[in-house]
């Protein structure tokens, strides 16, 4: 971490963006708004949207804390978001899109986090204006069956800030996830893999 970005303002994590409403990007809301978050979930396809609606409603007769909003774009869901997941596939494409339209619509607090198992959050964040509020997740964020903590590793790029870092521990740990901080390999992934 640098010092520039080791004094940043402490940042709480309430509002939770979620960019992808398939199978993994609704299990994820429905567990965020089960911790009581409040949640936004934005997906393109109107019939993702409705079962995480269903699901929801399922969890909420349950008694659930927290919240969760439908958003049909991705300006709608992270206009107040804290943190904003994609749940987008890992291609470098695809990640760098969806970075750069959360880069330009959500509010300068905004940590932009990623599960990628592929690319490298030092590549990505370099593309953002933001880097000191990157990093990806790397492992399962939800809860196995055995009812055992699932552990993630939390990657970051050199820039980031301590207060995004713990923001972004807090958070998972409030989901049951038990996080293992790592610095993004000073070569990014993209780099090692062409130069192997």
């Amino acid at each position: 971490m640098n010092e520039a970005a080791a004094v940043q303002p402490s940042v709480e994590i309430r509002r939770v963006a979620v960019i992808g409403a398939g199978v993994a990007g609704r299990n994820f809301a429905l567990a965020c708004a089960g911790a009581g978050f409040h949640v936004v979930l934005e997906d393109v396809m109107p019939a993702n949207l409705r079962k995480a609606e269903a699901d929801y409603a399922d969890l909420s007769r349950r008694g659930t804390a927290g919240r969760l909003e439908l958003a049909l774009t991705v300006e709608d869901a992270v206009r107040e978001a804290d943190v904003a997941l994609d749940f987008v596939p890992d291609e470098l494409e695809s990640k760098l899109e969806i970075f750069s339209m959360i880069d330009r619509m959500a509010p300068p607090k905004t940590i932009l986090c990623t599960p990628s198992y592929a690319l490298s959050i030092t590549d990505l964040a370099s593309c953002v204006y933001r880097p000191e509020r990157c990093v990806a997740v790397r492992g399962n964020l939800l809860r196995g069956d055995a009812g055992v903590p699932p552990v993630v590793r939390l990657l970051y790029p050199a820039a980031v800030a301590g207060s995004t870092l713990a923001a972004v521990d807090k958070f998972l740990q409030a989901l049951g996830v038990e996080v293992r901080r790592e610095a993004d390999p000073e070569v990014p992934l993209l780099m090692k893999n062409v130069l192997m």
